[in-house]
């Protein structure tokens, strides 16, 4: 793989139209600390800790199934994984891109060295949850978090490739989605990935793996990870798949989802799939426990209660039919817009 050295800022690279060598990197990040607002002084720290003596940096994870942890990533790494997404999908420096994730993340940190190392004309605005509103620019690439497009679809036409990541994509948005002329990708990763290591068109079934990366599975079906220019060690995930051959899987669901009701394993992803266009606020199922069969299905569904007829759930086998349903005014979630399923789940039960 091409070798770029994380000290390096690229020549082509531009922060809002102007181009930015290192020395200008280093003044804003100290004005944006000095003057800037929230998402400015966050950028800035960010900055300042990207060229200091250390070799990596260290990040939060996003706390979708437990408490944040902190993570220590080699900046080399962050480089590959740079080098490895401009591969994936055909960008090349001069490629005008838009960093409207906050850089407290991962996700908007590798935006912005995405930007610095390849060269992009990146724009850079607050990352609201319609980050596209008065903005009539073309962008060749954009990553948002699923708010944020179901808020951009009027503004989509004007980008080229829009990737999605940080929260599950739901059924109504990805059919909007699927009548654009942009080229949509749900991506997954994690924190532990720095970012992503794979990707599928949102017209396809199976991800794809990015390069230098190769799969397997552990016992539990789960998928592992092997991206030695990213990580050291084997990435052991809870997400079970089904392997399709080296470079592609299918995502099952979470390891940590699953429901075991009566020794059926349930695999609420599946179920969700199937009654997306049944209902149209925010929804999901989970286990709660049963004496009688360990665990029971239940439906809990974001907003006012809605009628529940007896053919709402036709579309599921027997024991996929949730035996309870919750209504919750306002889901618990993450910075990302990450459903808190226990958490939520703990509200009311």
């Amino acid at each position: 793989m091409n070798s770029i050295n994380y000290n390096n800022v690229h020549p082509d690279f531009k922060w809002n139209g102007i181009l930015f060598d290192k020395s200008k990197l280093l003044q804003l990040a100290y004005d944006f600390i000095k003057e800037g607002e929230e998402f400015e002084r966050i950028t800035g720290e960010f900055i300042l800790d990207w060229f200091n003596t250390d070799s990596f940096i260290t990040v939060t994870s996003s706390g979708t199934t437990g408490t944040p942890k902190q993570i220590k990533i080699e900046k080399q790494a962050m480089v590959y994984s740079a080098l490895a997404t401009a591969e994936f999908f055909d960008l090349k420096h001069g490629n005008r891109v838009l960093n409207c994730l906050s850089t407290n993340y991962i996700a908007g940190k590798m935006m912005l060295i995405r930007s610095i190392v390849l060269g992009f004309d990146m724009d850079f605005v607050e990352p609201t949850s319609n980050p596209l509103k008065d903005n009539l620019n073309i962008y060749d690439f954009v990553a948002m978090v699923p708010l944020q497009v179901e808020n951009s679809l009027n503004e989509l036409i004007n980008v080229k490739k829009l990737i999605i990541g940080g929260a599950k994509i739901n059924e109504n948005l990805r059919n909007q989605l699927l009548d654009l002329p942009t080229l949509v990708y749900e991506t997954y990763g994690m924190t532990e990935t720095i970012t992503h290591i794979a990707a599928k068109n949102i017209k396809d079934k199976y991800f794809s793996v990015l390069p230098n990366v190769t799969i397997s599975t552990d016992t539990r079906n789960c998928l592992v990870i092997e991206a030695p220019l990213i990580s050291n060690a084997s990435i052991v995930t809870n997400d079970v798949v089904n392997i399709i051959n080296n470079s592609e899987f299918e995502l099952l669901g979470r390891y940590d989802n699953v429901i075991n009701s009566a020794g059926v394993k349930l695999f609420p992803e599946q179920i969700e799939m199937k009654l997306a266009h049944k209902i149209s606020t925010r929804f999901f199922v989970i286990g709660i426990p049963d004496d009688k069969f360990g665990e029971q299905l239940a439906l809990f569904v974001e907003g006012n209660p809605i009628t529940i007829d007896d053919g709402f759930f036709d579309d599921l086998l027997p024991y996929e039919k949730p035996k309870a349903i919750y209504f919750v005014a306002k889901f618990l979630e993450t910075e990302s817009g990450k459903i808190k399923r226990s958490a939520t789940l703990n509200l009311v039960y």
